[in-house]
């Protein structure tokens, strides 16, 4: 009977107990295709990750509720590290578009999102678009980065930073109903609501990354939000002057 460890070729990565967030070697025992055994985590002795065998669905569901153990499952055990890097690159394009649909929708008004009279009025309008993505992420970044440095459990690192930087960007999955926008009017409560449940998401991302108090993540995340939007509303309010 053939008996091997899951994921043995990235031992030197740290998987986590979902329920307690303490290290563990291995996460299941694989004896033959389709015959697995769960491991149990030798500190709280519950399953290490019970996601392994639950539907995709599953996982959206819990990501979507909020669960702590949810987040660890998607940030330790479920893809590899190189794996990571790639979807660092590819979440950051995606991050930066629906943040410029989003800019376009909110910060400008439906004249300037009708066709432009001219060739000059479409640039004034990318290059507002592009400026408050810019600088508005740009702060956003900065901030959470000096936050976990300065004030949460986060360790000095070139790896380091890149883990924080992609919790960020999954944990923004909500900026995905942007695209409803481009279909359906709404209200700017709309807009909102889905920036309330980024910034819940992005705290939970940060006290999974980190095992600091809760309360630290949500003032960080809340912070470079709301630093974001008056980056974004200042350079919206000084092209008006200027255009004035």
């Amino acid at each position: 009977m053939e008996m091997k460890c899951g994921n043995e070729s990235e031992k030197e990565m740290s998987f986590r107990c979902v329920q307690c967030g303490f290290s563990v070697t291995t996460l299941y025992i694989q004896y033959s295709p389709g015959n697995i055994r769960l491991m149990k985590c030798g500190n709280c002795k519950a399953v290490a990750d019970e996601y392994i065998e639950c539907e995709l669905m599953i996982l959206v569901i819990d990501l979507i509720l909020h669960k702590i153990r949810a987040y660890r499952h998607l940030f330790y055990n479920r893809f590899s590290r190189g794996l990571w890097i790639v979807l660092l690159w590819k979440l950051s394009l995606g991050f930066l578009i629906l943040d410029a649909y989003q800019m376009l929708a909110v910060c400008t008004t439906q004249d300037e999102r009708s066709l432009p009279a001219s060739f000059a009025s479409f640039v004034g309008l990318c290059g507002k678009v592009l400026m408050g993505v810019f600088f508005g992420n740009l702060m956003f970044l900065g901030i959470i980065l000096f936050g976990t440095r300065r004030f949460l459990n986060a360790k000095k690192g070139d790896s380091r930073c890149k883990h924080i930087l992609l919790s960020i960007l999954v944990s923004s999955y909500f900026k995905i109903f942007v695209i409803a926008m481009m279909v359906w009017e709404f209200p700017s409560s709309v807009v909102f609501i889905i920036k309330m449940f980024i910034v819940s998401s992005n705290a939970l991302a940060l006290l999974v990354i980190t095992d600091d108090r809760l309360i630290r993540c949500i003032w960080i995340c809340f912070a470079a939000h709301a630093m974001k939007v008056l980056v974004t509303q200042g350079l919206g309010a000084y092209r008006k002057l200027v255009l004035w």
